[in-house]
């Protein structure tokens, strides 16, 4: 790579991560493989159950489950190598190792943003217009919302991932992060990332204001709907549904906000490397608690598996 009389080719970064104290990163590397171990467990006991449990096939589950996928997925681009490092002195991951992590991160966080918002409309339809529920929310279109949410996530990150590592890297390798994430990278790069930033600032901002603006429609008419309901109980219940769903909206879309749509610039690496705890890290852990485990439709099956399992292995 060769700019203004630099010619180092970068074949390899450095991730510094949280912090050099020994001790400390100990604390870390319990406190990280605690919560990966659950975000594990959560998510793909999710995935199973819904599985197996024939009724959970609905739309709603259909829906959590790729969410589950998701963070499952994009949680497990970043967790192993940060466990890693808490534990070893070289903390270098290869040029193409930090290609595809940005790449696998990427996309199934974007399609985790289309799947909020298509499980918001999956919860409007159910609460607004029941009766056309099972009409409306079609096999067909659950699985276009789906696959067209995984797709866009695929274009979006390959557009990002190929010309954020076409830039040149040439005064240092040293990322200040705990994973290769396109802003500390353009912040890193010595070359001129205006069209970088541009194009991230424009593809966040289309992805979330589509998105979120989805979500705040479908829960517009699902409060007006509950404001009508003449039951107190109903309307309690449904409020705390709405509040669980939209505090983990509001915590996810806002630190996608507050890291990808401002100038390099502006780029706090301390700062934003805790801001990226939350989505990389915990909202993945918190998910199947915020959106499944609490209803009592996932309790009954989890009660139903377990009741068969027992059985079977009480006749053996």
């Amino acid at each position: 790579v060769g700019i203004e009389g630099c010619y180092t080719t970068v074949h390899e970064f450095i991730l510094v991560g949280f912090t050099d104290n020994p001790w400390l990163q100990v604390v870390l590397f319990m406190v990280f493989l605690i919560i990966y171990t659950v975000t594990l467990l959560g998510n793909l006991g999710m995935i199973v159950l819904i599985k197996i449990d024939p009724q959970l096939h609905t739309p709603m589950y259909f829906f959590l489950s790729h969410l589950s996928f998701c963070d499952l997925c994009y949680s497990s681009a970043i967790a192993p190598k940060m466990l890693l490092n808490f534990l070893r002195e070289n903390k270098a991951i290869s040029f193409a190792g930090c290609a595809a992590q940005s790449y696998v991160f990427g996309s199934f966080l974007d399609a985790e943003c289309f799947l909020l918002a298509a499980m918001a409309y999956d919860r409007c339809v159910a609460i607004c217009k029941p009766l056309l529920y099972n009409i409306t929310m079609s096999r067909m279109l659950c699985v276009s919302l789906v696959a067209g949410a995984y797709a866009i996530g695929l274009v979006d990150s390959l557009v990002h991932t190929y010309f954020t590592f076409q830039l040149s890297f040439c005064s240092s390798n040293v990322i200040n992060h705990f994973f290769c994430d396109i802003p500390a990278l353009l912040a890193l790069s010595c070359s001129d990332t205006w069209l970088n930033e541009r194009l991230l600032f424009i593809t966040v901002s289309l992805v979330e204001m589509s998105t979120t603006l989805s979500i705040l429609v479908s829960y517009l008419y699902i409060l007006l709907t509950i404001i009508q309901t003449r039951s107190a109980e109903g309307k309690q219940k449904a409020f705390s549904t709405c509040a669980s769903h939209l505090l983990c909206i509001t915590i996810f879309h806002g630190t996608l906000l507050f890291m990808y749509t401002r100038p390099s610039s502006s780029y706090s690496l301390d700062t934003d490397k805790m801001a990226s705890v939350f989505y990389t890290v915990v909202i993945p852990m918190l998910n199947p608690l915020i959106y499944s485990l609490r209803n009592k439709d996932v309790k009954n099956a989890l009660g139903r598996v377990m009741s068969r399992n027992y059985f079977s292995s009480s006749l053996h």
